[in-house]
């Protein structure tokens, strides 16, 4: 098997998303870390977005809604190594519509090997770790000869 290593920077891409009920608990985390985080770039899905911007003021690039296709654009950009981590405050208790969104955003922060926190307890661990400032090489399974293969089939 063959492995690549991808460069995550000193300022890190974080992508902040939190279901209804939890939304409240994201802005409480946010708030505590709020000096730390405005050192990186920060993404979430809308509502979540709009909520860090209105109420913490801190600037944020917002997706669309996770429903509509916010966990989506999400995974989108982790393929494309435009996200570093995700803190997803997701809520186990309630079934969510789009669940199958949910899960393939988790699917692929796992698959490209990029640190994820769902909730309180490991987003402090994972922001308070002596890797938010500085750079880390991640690595990934290098999936080139699938993407070959994929093209190849393509254009047959």
């Amino acid at each position: 098997m063959k492995y690549t290593r991808i460069p995550i920077l000193e300022k890190k891409n974080i992508a902040l998303v939190a279901h209804d009920h939890k939304k409240q608990e994201l802005l409480d985390w946010i708030s505590f870390n709020k000096e730390l985080l405005s050192n990186h770039s920060l993404f979430a899905t809308g509502s979540t977005g709009s909520l860090i911007e209105g109420e913490l003021n801190l600037p944020v690039w917002c997706m669309k809604s996770g429903p509509l296709g916010g966990d989506s654009q999400l995974a989108a950009m982790i393929t494309n190594n435009e996200l570093d981590m995700l803190i997803f405050f997701w809520d186990a208790n309630t079934p969510m519509a789009h669940d199958v969104d949910v899960k393939a955003l988790l699917r692929i922060a796992v698959l490209y090997n990029i640190p994820v926190a769902c909730n309180r307890a490991s987003a402090d661990f994972i922001i308070s770790s002596h890797l938010m400032d500085e750079g880390y090489n991640r690595i990934v399974q290098d999936y080139s000869s699938e993407r070959k293969k994929e093209v190849k089939s393509w254009t047959k």
